[in-house]
């Protein structure tokens, strides 16, 4: 296909943005990236992902648009990455045969012979390529066709084997490292849980705080009550939403004074749904200290995983309660910010205004 002219970046319509995506053209993702509004995550245009419904289908110029809109990047083509490490033409055709047979046993050897590769040789380059092993990507794939049954309201059963997972056991284990819960606290979508929130204004903006009764369970930003509001409504669409200022207020403002830079002045308790692996990060994460930055590279050495970087970092965007664990401060290797799912530009004013706050006490 033709290579767009990135002087028109800003004009093309919509129409012709979507049939990059829908041709999975890369001659596109230097010019936009498309985030799905029904999983929050936004790709490439070139991305093997499961080709999401129009109507829910938003289009930006780049990366940082789409994570000052609340997305976050997809780990499957790391849009928000620079894209320099060209991907091996060969590798693209194991996706694409993946993605065909998504729910047929594949064995790594078949896979390597239909590509024209020795299994080890394609289980470099494909990892090299999109950051997952072809065996790792396959269950990456049955896991948004589970939970997009889920969320139509099939049962757990009828959903995890119409994903092509061939046993409860695997479909209950992915659940765990990829949703934190069970598949069917998944379905449930927080159904019997009553969750009390508060509302309260900060520097950057509005701060949602939720909590039950055994701490808070999310800490929300956005940019008025309505945002927040409306994304915790996504995060539990079917717990028992009640608006409770005066209940938590006392976290809220816990919450705000930290968004302006100030130390911690009380534990907040906290109740949040996670593996043991992400419960592990989070814990690390408020081990940081106010005014420091930390790599996700070196937090996965604190913990004694120095291979778990992209373990780290898929935790840090599981964190439901921003500002609390703080998670905006970890940062690439090279000390370029990252993603943040309440914006760049948020995660760089919390770094400027701790390192501003941790100066002035030491002074």
């Amino acid at each position: 296909m033709k290579q767009p002219s990135t002087s028109r970046s800003r004009a093309m319509s919509p129409e012709e943005m979507w049939t990059a995506v829908c041709a999975r053209d890369a001659g596109y993702d230097p010019l936009l990236v498309y985030a799905v509004t029904s999983t929050g995550i936004y790709c490439r245009p070139s991305c093997g992902a499961r080709r999401p419904r129009r109507d829910r289908v938003r289009f930006f110029a780049g990366p940082a648009e789409a994570e000052r809109c609340g997305f976050r990047a997809c780990k499957r083509c790391h849009p928000d990455r620079d894209g320099s490490v060209e991907r091996d033409p060969k590798a693209a055709v194991a996706a694409a045969h993946i993605e065909a047979h998504a729910d047929e046993t594949l064995a790594l050897s078949a896979l390597a012979r239909e590509v024209g590769l020795s299994p080890g040789h394609l289980q470099r380059v494909f990892t090299r390529a999109y950051g997952l092993s072809p065996r790792r990507y396959q269950e990456q794939l049955r896991g948004e066709e589970m939970r997009r049954r889920l969320r139509a309201g099939e049962s757990v059963a009828q959903a995890g084997y119409g994903a092509g997972f061939g046993s409860g056991r695997g479909m209950y284990a992915h659940a765990q490292r990829s949703m934190g819960m069970t598949p069917a606290a998944y379905r449930r979508g927080g159904a019997g849980l009553t969750i009390r929130y508060g509302v309260g204004a900060s520097a950057l903006g509005a701060v949602l705080v939720g909590a039950t009764g055994r701490g808070v369970c999310c800490v929300l930003l956005g940019d008025d009550d309505a945002e927040v509001v409306r994304a915790l409504e996504q995060e539990f669409p079917r717990a028992d939403l009640l608006r409770d200022d005066a209940g938590v207020r006392e976290w809220t403002e816990e919450v705000v004074a930290r968004v302006a830079g100030h130390a911690p002045d009380a534990q907040v308790p906290l109740d949040l749904a996670g593996t043991d692996f992400q419960r592990r990060v989070w814990a690390a994460l408020q081990r940081v200290p106010l005014g420091s930055t930390i790599s996700y590279g070196a937090l996965a050495g604190q913990m004694g995983a120095p291979r778990a970087a992209r373990a780290v970092a898929s935790a840090c965007a599981g964190n439901h309660a921003a500002i609390l664990v703080p998670c905006h401060r970890v940062v690439r290797a090279d000390g370029a910010l990252g993603g943040y799912r309440w914006g760049v530009e948020r995660k760089s004013a919390l770094i400027e205004r701790e390192a501003l706050a941790d100066r002035t006490d030491a002074g």
